[in-house]
């Protein structure tokens, strides 16, 4: 029987212990089960107040009003469709009219050495030298073929000379004292210049008038203006000693 008990003792002592932790961590479990509850609680809740909301809105709504936001929407997906294909047909076009801005700017270059080298021979050299006049008929031919490639695809040289200066298609490099000229005329054309498509391919550098002197006052037959007497002493007096400087000092001495 002794040894029965201390069995029994031994068996009851190790059901103590293998129950001890399952009473320690019991106590964790529902505090873990509380908050993923709360969590779902919120959750609940969130989705409960957003299908309200929804309900809601779609209750205000009338399907007039509804039928006016899908209309306005819809104009104005077409107002930017519009628009994009007008932008796009826009840069189309500009690309067909100035792709060749920088070649027909660099062919303008080879252009104006050949029309100074024919501005450079004397038309008495031509008539005396047979072979510089045949010469010079193939430049002019050539010049008249080139400008007419120039003007079929658009390139047009600037009228500038005796046109008021604009600051759009001349550019002023220098100014000339003409007085049977207005002021801000062009009076001389120092290097032609060329429109592409009415876009300005390269200004023409010109030389602008200052305008003719002012006319006096006795020639247009009006009087001048009266001078006050203290204004005329003042500069009478002024007038005198700058005549002979150093005199006043020589006399104090």
């Amino acid at each position: 029987m002794t040894k029965d008990k201390k069995n029994q003792t031994k068996a009851e002592k190790a059901e103590k212990e293998d129950a001890a932790p399952d009473s320690e961590a019991a106590p964790e479990a529902p505090e873990k089960t509380a908050a993923e509850a709360e969590e779902g609680e919120e959750a609940e809740e969130t989705e409960a107040g957003a299908e309200e909301t929804a309900e809601e809105a779609v209750e205000e709504s009338t399907p007039e009003q509804q039928v006016e936001e899908l209309n306005d929407k819809l104009l104005r997906a077409l107002a930017e469709a519009e628009n994009v294909r007008r932008r796009a047909e826009r840069d189309k076009s500009d690309a067909a009219k100035y792709a060749i801005a920088n070649f027909a700017r660099d062919v303008l270059g080879v252009a104006d050495n050949m029309m100074r080298a024919m501005a450079s021979v004397d038309s008495e050299a031509r008539k005396k030298d047979p072979a510089l006049e045949q010469l010079m008929v193939g430049l002019e031919m050539t010049k008249a073929e080139m400008l007419s490639t120039f003007e079929r695809f658009g390139i047009k040289p600037i009228e500038a000379m005796g046109e008021k200066f604009d600051h759009n298609l001349h550019e002023a490099m220098f100014e000339l004292d003409d007085a049977s000229k207005p002021a801000g005329t062009v009076v001389q054309v120092v290097e032609a210049g060329y429109v592409l498509n009415d876009r300005l391919l390269r200004p023409a550098k010109v030389g602008v008038s200052k305008g003719g002197p002012k006319e006096s006052a006795a020639a247009e037959g009006t009087t001048p203006a009266p001078v006050d007497p203290a204004l005329k002493d003042g500069q009478s007096a002024y007038e005198d000693k700058g005549k002979e400087p150093g005199t006043q000092l020589d006399e104090e001495l």
